[in-house]
């Protein structure tokens, strides 16, 4: 079956690695047919096995290799096509979308977070098919009240965002 894993926090604040790196720990993992697809952290691959033991199998490896904890989310071909395709926003030059991978019920915890931000003008979010989407001006994104609840320590585990754009990509290599 094929997969797509996203890793939380790659990257970014001093978690430095190499895709390559990233495909070769998947691959001594087991995992076959291994691409990624920018450098946040998107690892496209093929197992037998189920997303639980894939989730575990992984986060130890990489935690092992790159010697950090490692949180990722991972999700069948098509269960990824549907974080593009049930989108709710239309696309608009002036904003950013971004869609939420995470935990069984992480969208609840988000909009429950997201009704209790302050919010700039136009800036929404919207649970489509169990995913939370945020659409948000171009710019404020980190500087928005419910982008800072983004960085929490205690939700680190509980999700990771792409923008809509990645996911898009991803769609164009995986093989539906």
């Amino acid at each position: 079956m094929q997969y797509c894993a996203f890793l939380r926090g790659v990257n970014v604040k001093g978690t430095n690695m190499k895709m390559a790196e990233v495909c070769q720990v998947f691959k001594d993992a087991g995992m076959e047919n291994v691409n990624s697809v920018l450098a946040s952290g998107n690892i496209i691959f093929s197992s037998d096995k189920n997303k639980d033991e894939l989730k575990t199998v992984l986060e130890k490896a990489m935690s092992e290799y790159f010697n950090y904890e490692a949180f990722l989310f991972v999700k069948t071909a098509e269960e990824t096509e549907l974080y593009w395709t049930k989108n709710p926003f239309d696309k608009n030059d002036e904003f950013h979308t971004y869609a939420f991978v995470g935990s069984e019920n992480v969208e609840n915890i988000l909009v429950n977070e997201f009704e209790n931000a302050s919010k700039s003008e136009n800036e929404k979010a919207e649970i489509v098919n169990n995913i939370f989407y945020w659409q948000v001006s171009k710019g404020n994104t980190l500087d928005s009240s419910f982008g800072k609840v983004l960085g929490k320590k205690s939700l680190k585990d509980q999700f990771t965002s792409r923008n809509i754009n990645t996911f898009e990509k991803i769609l164009k290599k995986i093989h539906l």
